[in-house]
């Protein structure tokens, strides 16, 4: 009992930080490159950062954040995942009142107006694309859900089984588009800095997400088994596992061997297939290795 219930605190304790580490990272990315910009990002969060501009600064942008954003969270932690409402809540407010904090230490934000080349925009929505792509990635992975977005396609989901969640968030984010559009003064640059922005940060979270462990597998059918195995082992240095099979076309018993090598590998890997006639290989890329496997 006593050991259920500490390990249950001390994976409290890591989903809270995860919440917290995400949060400031991606209230880094806000603060420094989005916010002094004249831009907004996808989602809920863009909902918030177009009204932040409507009001021409009258009310915080931390404020209207939790404002749009917290009424999702608590929807979600009551009718999808208590816990997963709760963090989402965590990381909202830390991802918010970070940024307040931020000024209140005298940090200045990157502003291109300030600088010589306007096109130097471009750099604060490769920056907040990037940066708060990594924030985006530590959630969907710790949690499955980084923000507004995610959050009300879930309930949509939890709603109508049949919608696909992938869908749902693109449209949502595509909406925030359209309105900034108009906001903005019907220009063109915010609406091509918030697709950037978008673009850049869905590339950042797809590539965090295949994780940092990936390799590639190696199927190889081959009537030499032992051989390739021993050349496999001795000079890639990953394991290998036999499995017996039947040529359907010539009826006649083989094996094949599977072996996860790093990428860098595959050019030492297709010279050991060439040494052994009648030996074929597929192979494909795998996102993520568990257990032991030298990176």
């Amino acid at each position: 009992m006593e050991k259920a219930l500490k390990k249950q605190i001390k994976q409290t304790v890591i989903d809270t930080a995860t919440a917290v580490v995400a949060g400031l990272i991606v209230a880094l990315a806000y603060y420094f490159f989005q916010n002094s910009n004249g831009f907004a990002p996808g989602g809920v969060g863009g909902l918030a950062t177009i009204t932040y501009f409507l009001l021409d600064d009258k009310v915080s942008w931390a404020i209207l954040m939790v404002a749009f954003n917290i009424p999702i969270f608590l929807l979600v932690s009551i009718f999808v995942n208590k816990k997963l409402g709760i963090y989402l809540i965590i990381y909202m407010l830390v991802q918010s009142f970070s940024t307040e904090l931020f000024a209140l230490l005298g940090w200045k934000p990157y502003c291109a107006a300030n600088n010589q080349e306007d096109f130097e925009i471009v750099f604060a929505c490769i920056m907040t694309g990037v940066i708060s792509g990594i924030g985006f990635s530590i959630m969907l992975r710790h949690f499955g859900a980084s923000g507004g977005t995610y959050a009300i396609s879930a309930l949509i989901k939890k709603a109508k089984p049949e919608k696909n969640i992938a869908s749902l968030s693109f449209w949502l984010d595509s909406s925030v588009v359209a309105i900034a559009f108009f906001v903005y003064g019907m220009k063109i640059t915010p609406v091509v800095c918030t697709l950037l922005n978008l673009f850049i940060a869905g590339v950042v979270v797809d590539y965090l997400l295949a994780g940092i462990k990936n390799g590639y597998k190696f199927e190889i059918v081959t009537e030499h088994p032992e051989e390739v195995s021993a050349d496999l082992i001795e000079n890639l240095q990953h394991g290998v596992t036999e499995i017996r099979v039947l040529g359907m076309y010539s009826r006649t018993e083989k094996y094949m061997l599977v072996c996860i090598i790093r990428k860098k590998q595959i050019g030492e890997m297709m010279k050991i297939i060439k040494k052994y006639p009648g030996t074929f290989a597929s192979f494909a890329k795998v996102n993520e290795v568990f257990g032991r496997f030298k990176v």
